[in-house]
């Protein structure tokens, strides 16, 4: 059995107030195109179906086209969950009668405990899908207390472990679809933290009991504790910090025993997401012979003088410009907050050097810095005793 894994279509996304809806058609096209190859038993996307909870009509249509054509076209089943960028209860709506069409959304825990089941030469495959949720929302539907994501999560697994006994499946194959955070997976920027300070892990050992496990929610491709736990990764490069992924969706195989391999098939981006630095008129001269110009690009610029209207000239030959930084006014991410603390505890004298050596790369001489000290010096001292006077005035 060949089952294709994709996740975290963010339909209807903004990438720096610029739409998405054109390169998540293009990439799309693609998808349809490996059913069409490779002829899948099924097609699984694990969460983030829509980028919001109320999604524009343009990223609706877009998913009911995709949907039309796999279901109906090339007659794959698709298996869906809610992420947690989707609004469960629309994204859900119809799931019941849609179900008999070859096309499972599975947005409720109810629906979860009644799997998708496939069948091959040798046998049954049990498709349980889980949908995004928290401990508060886990805790309403059992009714008793729970305490976080991980518990959350064995909670579910446990209902489904007893759903596979009462439903006679205890023989068959099983292959769980969550969108989650497991311990030790690779994050990026794009993608919505579900709890702070890391409370939302989930460890992998959770999943242990299923021969293939289909994740959504991290963007890039990878695995996590074994081969068959694994997110597909985003359809597109969602922000910068994505810029060396590549992104693919998985081909996983099923034999008589369960998970037996996977082939990251790659998805092509219309317009590829890009970071570049340099000297303003090295990138100008640069990009009027650049071949992918229209990429979506992140430029910070490594000159220490004042450049007339850099954005806009650069545009003339880099036209889908999203960012633009100079080099010595930019931080790495993290830093903020230290850099803040740090900010603190600096003098008057001290913020001044450091403004005069961003602006001219040149440090303050000991002369200069000397005749600072007594500016400043005087200036405090005025401020006082202005402040003084005002106080016997009042």
């Amino acid at each position: 059995m060949k089952i294709l894994h994709t996740s975290d279509w963010h339909l209807g996304r903004y990438f720096h107030q610029q739409s998405l809806l054109d390169d998540q058609r293009f990439v799309l096209a693609q998808i349809e195109k490996y059913v069409e190859e490779q002829k899948p038993d099924a097609v699984i996307v694990a969460g983030d179906i829509y980028d919001r909870s109320l999604p524009p009509g343009e990223a609706v249509k877009l998913l009911d086209d995709t949907l039309h054509t796999l279901v109906h076209e090339l007659k794959v089943p698709v298996i869906m969950i809610s992420g947690n960028h989707d609004g469960a209860d629309r994204l859900g709506f119809g799931a019941r009668q849609l179900r008999q069409a070859g096309l499972s959304i599975v947005t409720s825990f109810t629906e979860m405990l009644n799997p998708v089941v496939l069948h091959d030469e040798h046998g049954e495959v049990a498709v349980w899908c889980m949908p995004y949720n928290d401990p508060n929302l886990v805790a309403d539907y059992l009714q008793k207390e729970v305490k976080g994501y991980q518990h959350a999560h064995e909670l579910l697994v446990a209902e489904i472990e007893q759903a596979k006994e009462e439903l006679g499946l205890t023989k068959a194959r099983h292959i769980l679809v969550s969108h989650c955070f497991l311990d030790g997976g690779s994050e990026s920027d794009s993608e919505r933290p579900l709890s702070i300070g890391g409370a939302d892990k989930v460890s992998p050992k959770t999943f242990a009991g299923f021969d293939y496990v289909a994740l959504g929610h991290l963007h890039q491709p990878q695995y996590k504790s074994a081969e068959y736990i694994r997110y597909s990764g985003s359809l597109l490069k969602y922000s910068f910090s994505e810029h060396q992924q590549n992104k693919s969706v998985t081909l996983v195989a099923l034999d008589e025993k369960g998970f037996a391999g996977f082939e990251l098939l790659p998805l092509t981006a219309k317009r590829n997401v890009r970071r570049l630095s340099g000297k303003f008129e090295e990138l100008l001269a640069d990009g009027k012979q650049d071949p992918q110009r229209d990429d979506y690009i992140e430029i910070t610029l490594t000159d220490t003088d004042a450049i007339l209207e850099p954005l806009a000239r650069l545009r003339a030959v880099y036209p889908n410009i999203l960012d633009l930084q100079k080099e010595r006014f930019s931080h790495r991410l993290g830093e903020g907050a230290s850099l803040a603390r740090e900010h603190l505890k600096r003098t008057e004298l001290d913020m001044l050097a450091d403004f005069y050596q961003q602006v001219t790369d040149v440090a303050l001489s000991d002369e200069q810095l000397s005749l600072a000290k007594d500016l400043i010096r005087e200036s405090l001292k005025e401020s006082v005793n202005d402040s003084s006077s005002g106080s016997d005035k009042a």
